[in-house]
């Protein structure tokens, strides 16, 4: 069976049941990315092992719990947790660390990194009035996946620049510009589908331009920190697909962005 193949028969059904919970929302909805951040924090954890620049786990671990039931603090406090992830991501693809730093980096990053992605995730689906959430973050899920779908069969119908060649060989600059079209269709189809979007028609933009370049600089973070430990996927939890890092990345660095976004508009 051929890998895309597998990929989209486990894929399917798994983003129908993922839909679901995201419509019920509420405490389903945090159980669910609670342990996706669990387990994407494992799979961090697990990558930086294997560059021998490994994190202190249990503080990691201890910064990850902080992180996600600290999240009715302040907004400046999520401000601050936004900006470290920024940092946090730019960090690894520019600064060269001693062995202290290196320790610490991989330990705030390791701690810090996914619980907050997936914590502004939540943050979005709790936001407005009633199913005003909903709408809100499966225009986000629409708009990464359709990102995601429209930059591969992109880059690999008209793909001849190479994007990142020292780190995700495979990715280009023809695949990055169709990713903003198919995060402006992933868009239009949730605000087409909800009948009243909470948001007006022009958030589109910052929405698009958000997704559009956050998206793949997540991936790229990611895809830099596996090459470092000589892996393909981030681990082999999900069949076909790697581990939840692999199929998050995107969403982890934009979903803060989004979620501000969102939440100064609505």
């Amino acid at each position: 069976m051929k890998e895309l193949t597998k990929r989209v028969l486990f894929a399917v059904p798994a983003a129908a049941v993922m839909l679901y919970i995201t419509w019920v929302g509420g405490l389903a909805f945090e159980i669910l990315f609670a342990a996706i951040a669990l387990l994407t924090t494992w799979e961090i954890h697990r990558i930086f092992k294997k560059t021998n620049d490994s994190d202190l786990f249990i503080l990691s671990l201890v910064i990850a719990v902080l992180v996600w039931f600290f999240g009715d603090l302040p907004d400046w406090s999520l401000v601050v947790i936004t900006l470290v992830v920024l940092l946090l991501s730019v960090a690894a693809f520019f600064v060269e660390w001693g062995e202290f730093q290196r320790k610490l980096f991989t330990t705030l990053f390791t701690g810090i990194y996914a619980p907050a992605g997936f914590l502004m995730i939540v943050n979005v689906r709790e936001m407005g009035i009633g199913q005003d959430g909903f709408w809100l973050i499966l225009s986000f899920f629409l708009m990464i996946w359709g990102n995601d779908v429209f930059a591969y069969f992109g880059g690999k119908t008209w793909g001849k620049t190479p994007l990142a060649p020292n780190i995700s060989p495979n990715k280009t600059l023809e695949g990055f510009w169709f990713g903003f079209l198919g995060s402006a269709v992933g868009f239009f189809i949730a605000y087409g589908i909800a009948g009243s979007f909470p948001l007006a028609l022009w958030v589109v933009i910052p929405a698009v331009i958000a997704v559009g370049v956050l998206g793949p600089l997540g991936d790229l973070a990611e895809s830099r920190l596996k090459r470092q430990a000589n892996i393909k996927d981030s681990s082999k939890i999900i069949p076909g697909h790697g581990g939840f890092f692999d199929r998050f990345d995107s969403m982890i660095l934009t979903a803060p962005v989004i979620y501000f976004l969102f939440y100064l508009l609505i």
